[in-house]
């Protein structure tokens, strides 16, 4: 697999030659940048924030438990099935998928949740 970053004309030049050159049969995909460091680092932080300082019917929840229940309300786009040993999951989206421009609304998203909720967020990773 070759993966071309289309920064500046070299490397669509590059990318073009690639595609001229590919077998047939080969696929092309061309999608938006994926999340990077700064905002996953940005998203876990809060994450943290709202973990320590929201208490959710009754208990206080994980970072982890926070990115599910946040993707999930989102996204909208998500399914409670019943679990291998009882309980239930929520089946969705992954954040590793998710666009800058994605990433960013879950930010966004996260951040209208915290103040919400009274939450004072660091903001630093």
């Amino acid at each position: 697999m070759r993966l071309f970053i289309l920064a500046h004309d070299e490397a669509r030049r590059r990318a073009i030659e690639a595609i001229k050159d590919a077998p047939e049969g080969y696929a092309v995909k061309i999608t938006e940048p994926t999340r990077n460091l700064e905002q996953n680092a940005a998203l876990w932080a809060l994450l943290g924030d709202i973990a320590e300082q929201v208490e959710w019917y009754g208990k206080h929840l994980t970072p982890e438990d926070w990115k599910t229940i946040l993707t999930a309300g989102l996204k909208r786009e998500n399914r409670v099935e019943r679990g291998i040993d009882g309980g239930f999951v929520i089946l969705g989206s992954s954040t590793s998928a998710m666009s800058k421009r994605e990433f960013s609304e879950l930010l966004e998203f996260a951040h209208a949740f915290a103040a919400e909720h009274g939450v004072n967020a660091n903001e630093q990773p």
